[in-house]
C-alpha cells in the first residue's frame, strides 16, 4: 500500500509540476502582450480624449447643435448594445463581469435589444439565451484595426439616424492599472453633456462651413468609431492584465500543491522505509 500510495503521490507532483510550467508560461507571455497592449491604449486614449474635448467645445460654443444628437429630443425604445468581451478564456472573472453588466442593462429593457458583439464569448452567451445578434467581432480584440471599428460602427450611425434605434450603449471594461480593471456603461447616442455656464473657450470665434448640421453630421460617426476603437483597445488591455493575474494565481497555487506533494511524498518514503527496516530486523530475529 505504501508503495502504491508514492506511486500516486509521484504522478500527481508530475502532474502539477507541468501545470505550473504552462501557467507560468501564460503568464510571461500575457505580461509581454500587455505591455504592446497597453502602449496603444495610451495612444488611442489621447486620441479620444481630444476628440471628446472637441464635441464638448462646440456643444457649449454653438446654439445650433442638430437635436437629432441630443438626449430628450426622442423617446428611447430600442436601444443597440456594444458589449466588449473577449475570445478567450482563462482570464479570471473578466468576461462574467462585463455579461453580468450586459444582463443587467438588458432586463431592464422592455424592448428588444439590438446586440453588437465584440469577442465571441459575448456572442456564444447571448445566442444560448436566445438572444439576436445584429453583428460581430469575433477575432482577438486586440487585433482590431480602426478602420474593422469603422465598418462596425457605420451601420450602428445609421440605423440611429433612421431611428431604427434611440440609444447606443457601450459596455466594456476600463483600464484602472495592471492590478485593477472595471466595467463601465457608456451611452454614446444620443448626447447628454449639459452647457456648462462656466466655459471658457478655447478661440473667439467659430465658423462652421458649410453649416453647423453638416460639421456635426461628419463629427458624430468619428466620434462614434473612435469610442468604439478605444473601448475595444482598452477591453484587450484589460485582458491581457486579468490573464496575467489569473496566471500568476494559478502559478502560485501549483507551487503551493507541489510543496505540499513534496512533504507527503517524502513522509510516505520514509513510513516506507521505516516499515522496510521493522521487517528486517523482525526477521533476523525469527532466524537467531
Amino acid at each position: 500500500m505504501a508503495t502504491e500510495s508514492i506511486q500516486d503521490i509521484k504522478r500527481r507532483i508530475k502532474s502539477v509540476t507541468s501545470t505550473e510550467h504552462i501557467t507560468n508560461a501564460m503568464k510571461l507571455v500575457s505580461a509581454g502582450k500587455l505591455r504592446k497592449a497597453k502602449a496603444i491604449y495610451e495612444k488611442t486614449n489621447a486620441n479620444s480624449h481630444y476628440l471628446t474635448n472637441t464635441i464638448r467645445e462646440l456643444f457649449n460654443s454653438s446654439q445650433e447643435i442638430p437635436q437629432e444628437y441630443l438626449a430628450g429630443n426622442r423617446e428611447i425604445k430600442t436601444t443597440c448594445y456594444i458589449i466588449c468581451t473577449s475570445s478567450r478564456g482563462l482570464c479570471g472573472g473578466f468576461n462574467n463581469n462585463i455579461l453580468k453588466e450586459a444582463q443587467r442593462e438588458i432586463d431592464t429593457d422592455p424592448e428588444k435589444p439590438v446586440i453588437i458583439a465584440i469577442g465571441s464569448k459575448g456572442k456564444e452567451y447571448f445566442e444560448k439565451r436566445g438572444y439576436g445578434i445584429h453583428s460581430s467581432y469575433l477575432s482577438p480584440p486586440e487585433s482590431i484595426s480602426f478602420l474593422e471599428s469603422k465598418e462596425l460602427s457605420e451601420p450602428i450611425i445609421e440605423m440611429y439616424r433612421k431611428k431604427e434605434i434611440d440609444e447606443v450603449v457601450l459596455i466594456y471594461t476600463a483600464f484602472i492599472s495592471s492590478m485593477e480593471q472595471e466595467v463601465r456603461n457608456v451611452t454614446l447616442l444620443p448626447f447628454e453633456i449639459e452647457n456648462d455656464p462656466e466655459y471658457e473657450p478655447t478661440y473667439n470665434q467659430v465658423e462652421y462651413e458649410p453649416s453647423v448640421e453638416e460639421v456635426f453630421n461628419y463629427l458624430v460617426p468619428k466620434y462614434v468609431e473612435t469610442m468604439v476603437y478605444s473601448a475595444v483597445v482598452e477591453s484587450a488591455t484589460c485582458e491581457h492584465a486579468a490573464r496575467r493575474m489569473a496566471m500568476e494565481n494559478a502559478t502560485d497555487n501549483a507551487r503551493e500543491m507541489l510543496e505540499g506533494l513534496n512533504l507527503t511524498y517524502n513522509r510516505a518514503r520514509q513510513s516506507a522505509i521505516t516499515d522496510e527496516i521493522i521487517e528486517i530486523v523482525a526477521g533476523s530475529e525469527a532466524q537467531s
